[in-house]
């Protein structure tokens, strides 16, 4: 039974910074997907970063490449480094696993998630 359980959405403000953390169990540490989404009110649900657990590659939407990382921690949370925020960025942030035998962060970008965390709230202001 996987689980994931985010936390560190707060408000900020506009240019500020935030890093959310998204902590897994019931999923092994690699050769897995791990991705962020994000969902505005009114707005699709999209993906935000991707990552192939376990050494593989990151991926990005091209609206946050460049101020957004995502990375696999050393205690195996997987972590949303989000910098220069904008009030676009405003949204509530999940966290979704998929068991994939991967090291193409695209792939996983690209992948269907059936496994959600209950998300944290970011408001960017």
């Amino acid at each position: 039974h996987v689980q994931l359980v985010e936390s560190g959405g707060v408000s900020v403000q506009a240019g500020g910074s935030l890093k959310l953390s998204c902590v897994p169990s019931g999923i092994g540490y690699s050769g897995n997907c791990m991705a962020w989404f994000r969902q505005a009110p009114g707005r699709e649900r999209e993906g935000v970063a991707a990552i192939a657990t376990g050494g593989g590659s990151t991926y990005y939407a091209e609206s946050v490449k460049g101020r957004f990382t995502i990375s696999q921690e050393s205690d195996n949370t997987i972590s949303l480094q989000m910098d220069s925020l904008n009030p676009e960025d405003s949204a509530t942030y999940s966290c979704a696993a998929q068991p994939r035998v991967t090291l193409s962060g695209r792939y996983c970008f690209e992948a269907s998630y059936d496994r959600w965390g209950q998300g944290t709230q970011v408001t960017v202001s």
